[in-house]
């Protein structure tokens, strides 16, 4: 069996749906499909969670029914003989999320953000579900809140693996016997107390490696918009390339220095069990993409990532105590107590420099907090660029003359934190 995963994108439209449907139907059989909320629907569904949180019910039911009314729209445009089955299970998911928005917010904004957020994986699985059927698709569908099993660390669940495999293992083996196609959501889980989850940054491609692990998968197939993994973002980068192979090693290190590749925690499933990833265009599903699996790959190209609107934060001891592992403590408390975390940093005698992405409220926050400790001084207007497998000749011509506040340099992989022109 395989594993297909679609983001948001590829659901974005009518056009975009029948495009995704037309790739399942043509590789269907022994297929579990993990689909993410339509287009923007998680933007918007937050917007409807803070509103709950700032007791605001009025606009935030108002914001709610916008969505609703997309949703039921884009269902009547889809589906006939199965629109009926479809409005029916759209108004149980809509009721689910407005039966506690008529409630005072008396938890965390985390909890609410899940039970409300996780609507949109269930809203647009449903509807693909359905105009899979309608195309004549052995296809079922299943809510993933009945087998991802979560802790309660809301925003960011960690799933309970043993209790996940047994559910998975058990139901949703049988069900790829039964059906060639298996639709459920990507990005959410449960509680044992069936409270709605969200699994964190690229919780979706995460959900699909889970998958992908516990049903011992042949490979996995993550479907973008772009032809494949490209060495740099090509909206910055003109001349930017395609790559045709990279191993699981290799992609960490990208996703550490912040490519928008995949994500570290969805590579660790597939590497242990040596699950080839597949990284597909929908829109070209006939280029061959970018394969990441165990085999090493040499020659790569130089692979750029570029972070704009950085700031750079030296804490210089007051005491010149560094020499001891204390204020390196208190630092790294004061970091995650902000939820901010450098992307460089660099330690001297008696001071760290860090680099962070200029959050003005959290970079606040943190000088605020640190200066009862240090001394604390800040450069605003910076940039943050990373080239692995770089050339001198590749870092003059990416550095265009702007001046280096600091740099870090390995035999693969060379940080320059640059003012801006």
């Amino acid at each position: 069996m395989k594993v297909y995963k679609f983001g948001g994108a590829s659901i974005n439209s009518k056009e975009r749906i029948v495009n995704t449907a037309q790739i399942i139907k043509n590789n269907a059989g022994g297929l579990m499909v993990i689909i993410s909320a339509m287009g923007k629907t998680t933007n918007a569904l937050e917007k409807v969670a803070e509103a709950f949180f700032a007791n605001d019910r009025d606009l935030a039911l108002n914001l709610f029914f916008q969505i609703k009314q997309e949703h039921l729209s884009l269902a009547e445009e889809l589906l006939t003989n199965k629109l009926p089955e479809a409005k029916d299970q759209l108004i149980n998911f809509f009721t689910e999320a407005e039966w506690l928005m008529h409630d005072e917010p008396l938890k965390s904004f985390d909890f609410y953000y899940d039970q409300i957020v996780c609507t949109g994986e269930l809203m647009s699985t449903f509807i693909m579900s359905l105009y899979l059927q309608e195309l004549n698709i052995n296809c079922c569908w299943i809510d993933v809140r009945d087998f991802i099993r979560t802790d309660n660390n809301f925003r960011n669940a960690n799933i309970d693996l043993e209790f996940t495999k047994e559910r998975i293992f058990n139901k949703v083996t049988d069900l790829l016997k039964q059906f060639d196609v298996v639709v459920t959501q990507g990005f959410i889980g449960a509680t044992a107390d069936n409270e709605s989850t969200t699994l964190g940054r690229e919780g979706s491609d995460y959900t699909a490696a889970v998958f992908a692990n516990l049903l011992n998968s042949e490979s996995v197939t993550i479907w973008k918009d772009v032809d494949a993994v490209m060495n740099a973002d090509p909206r910055l980068h003109r001349d930017a390339i395609t790559i045709p192979a990279l191993s699981y090693h290799e992609v960490i290190e990208m996703a550490y220095y912040g490519a928008q590749v995949i994500h570290p925690k969805t590579i660790k499933p597939l590497q242990n069990k040596n699950i080839p990833l597949f990284v597909k265009s929908f829109l070209n599903p006939s280029l061959p993409g970018t394969v990441i699996s165990e085999k090493e790959t040499k020659s790569l190209p130089p692979i750029i990532v570029q972070k704009s609107n950085q700031v750079l934060i030296n804490f210089q001891s007051k005491d010149f105590s560094f020499v001891d592992d204390n204020p390196m403590i208190q630092l790294r408390e004061i970091f995650a107590q902000n939820k901010t975390h450098p992307h460089l940093s660099q330690h001297t005698a008696i001071s760290l420099l860090c680099c962070f992405d200029n959050y003005p409220k959290k970079i606040d926050k943190v000088i605020t907090e640190s200066e009862v400790h240090f001394i604390v001084s800040i450069k605003r207007n910076l940039s943050l660029l990373t080239i692995r497998h770089y050339t001198e000749s590749m870092i003059e011509k990416l550095r265009g003359g702007r001046v280096i506040v600091m740099e870090q340099r390995a035999p693969i992989t060379i940080q320059m934190v640059l003012e801006e022109k």
